[in-house]
């Protein structure tokens, strides 16, 4: 399937001609990948002839394939028979990228570490995708939820004695981001030197530079940051309410402009002629006062036409929305935010496009989700391997071939 909305850019992409080999699973590995293939590289995903595990996973991991593989290819080899290792060298000789988020040492001991490979071939960018970066925390094994815990960022996120992980992958996505922005800068390094290097990012400095906003808090004030539940807002009227059809509605207003006109629009003249309210660090002070009287304005009105009101007067607003709920949403339809797809199951859905617009388009999908092995052949035969030799690699159990038919 190509989605050829005019909202989405499907030709002509920027990575156009670059080529990426990913070894890798779960979420932060892929999601790398998904950011470089969306813009238009040839990313080749390398699997066991069984298939990645997380094509397999349940529960919350249930979305994790569908989400982070499209524009992909795959290529099922067997990497740890020495034959299946021949190939991936090939394949590996003629690309510009090559991705992997293994444990530390699973790579070197197939000699297929960053060292020993760039040896073999200087011009590629090898990226790890990694728990920690070098220091005393290397050999550790992580997850978005470690690193959150340790991080501080499950400190900040639950109340007082409550750590909670963040509601998505985020170290994981965001590890995946910047990883794909260290191969970037890498490949423009080495169009000027001709030379590639061995980039890394990982999950733990990732989680470090999301709180980063609260450790410099401490700097500045010499207080430590309270986990957000109870931390002390920036502004007066910066909150979720209640509406009187038992919805809710988040609500902020953050200027004194924004003062004058939520008391214009919400009729209560009283309050912008209080002169305890007259700025917003007065305001703040007068939080615990305030703020009852604004749910109590906010109560009478249906969710509708709260947002409504506040959509006229530009207030900063949002319904509490579910995940699934976007889905539906009428910007990201009408912007070209969502891409069809089609599940391993063969049901049709849509899922986020890359969140960016190039000359005012989004990136849009080039390729289904692969099946296992889809572009085995293919791939092969491209490094120069013979149909027989492909055939062998088969029947051999090293390489896995599913083209559907």
């Amino acid at each position: 399937m190509v989605d050829d909305s005019p909202m989405q850019v499907t030709a002509g992409l920027p990575l156009e001609g670059v080529r990426v080999v990913e070894l890798v699973h779960m979420v932060m590995g892929p999601s790398c990948g998904m950011v470089l293939a969306d813009l238009g590289a040839d990313v080749i995903k390398v699997e066991p002839p069984g298939g990645d595990n997380t094509r397999r996973l349940t529960g919350s991991g249930a979305g994790f394939f569908a989400t982070f593989n499209r524009n992909k290819r795959s290529l099922a080899l067997d990497v740890r028979e020495p034959r299946g290792r021949d190939a991936l060298e090939r394949l590996v000789a003629g690309a510009d990228v090559l991705t992997e988020n293994f444990r530390p040492g699973a790579m070197a001991r197939l000699d297929l570490g960053p060292e020993a490979v760039r040896a073999r071939h200087p011009h590629l960018v090898y990226c790890s995708l990694k728990g920690f970066l070098a220091g005393p925390y290397a050999h550790r094994t992580a997850l978005d939820e470690v690193v959150q815990m340790m991080g501080g960022l499950a400190y900040m996120t639950g109340p007082p004695g409550r750590p909670l992980r963040a509601g998505s992958s985020v170290n994981d996505i965001m590890g995946g981001m910047f990883a794909a922005i260290a191969i970037l800068a890498a490949l423009r390094e080495r169009d000027r030197t001709g030379e590639g290097q061995h980039v890394e990012s990982a999950l733990f400095e990732n989680n470090a530079l999301l709180v980063a906003q609260h450790m410099a808090q401490f700097a500045v004030t010499g207080k430590p940051a309270p986990p957000m539940p109870q931390r002390l807002s920036a502004w007066a009227i910066y909150d979720v309410f209640d509406t009187a059809d038992g919805d809710q509605v988040f609500v902020g207003v953050v200027t004194d402009t924004q003062w004058a006109r939520f008391c214009e629009a919400f009729e209560r003249p009283d309050l912008l002629a209080d002169p305890s309210l007259g700025s917003n660090p007065a305001r703040v002070a007068e939080r615990p006062r305030l703020l009852p009287l604004v749910a109590e304005i906010f109560a009478r009105l249906d969710k509708a036409e709260l947002m409504a009101r506040c959509e006229a007067i530009g207030l900063p607003y949002a319904p509490i929305t579910r995940p699934e709920d976007l889905l539906e949403d009428p910007h990201l339809l009408a912007s070209g935010g969502l891409v069809d797809l089609d599940l391993p199951d063969g049901r049709s859905t849509r899922l986020p496009a890359l969140p960016v617009a190039l000359r005012g388009r989004r990136p849009g999908l080039r390729r289904a989700l692969p099946r296992v092995g889809e572009h085995t052949r293919e791939v092969l035969a491209e490094v120069g391997l013979s149909s027989s030799e492909i055939d062998a690699l088969v029947a051999d159990g090293i390489a896995g071939d599913d083209r559907g038919e």
